[in-house]
């Protein structure tokens, strides 16, 4: 499993990459967290213009094998949201990193407690 270094995880397996000139970060679920979930079928994402609050509930994913809540890692409002994974949520399980990413928030409030890739790494086993 490779972590990519340039990004921030939470606990809950989600990733957050660095916010861009604009304050905008993009989420996603981690590859870890894709091969759990086996084979995704249904994403629901959060709309453009909801407030998610990190370290709450902001969606789900489910799969052949069960459904599972899709955290915030951060405190924002959406921007934008990945259609291409509403309408192929195949690409959480070959892209999480790419392709696959979930939404875009502005970011107001990010938690101290993301974890590095290594942290990350070690915490995920």
């Amino acid at each position: 499993m490779s972590n990519p270094q340039q990004l921030r995880y939470s606990k809950e397996h989600e990733w957050l990459s660095a916010a861009d000139e604009n304050g905008v970060a993009t989420v996603g679920i981690t590859e870890f967290a894709a091969n759990s979930l086996g084979d995704v079928v249904y994403a629901q994402l959060p709309a453009v213009g909801d407030t998610v609050t990190a370290g709450e509930t902001c969606g789900e994913l489910e799969s052949t094998k069960s459904v599972s809540d899709l955290y915030s890692p951060v405190t924002g409002e959406v921007v934008a949201a990945n259609q291409d994974v509403v309408d192929d949520p195949a690409l959480v399980n070959s892209a999480p990193f790419e392709g696959g990413w979930l939404f875009k928030v502005k970011v107001t409030d990010e938690p101290a407690d993301l974890l590095s890739a290594d942290e990350y790494t070690d915490f995920a086993g």
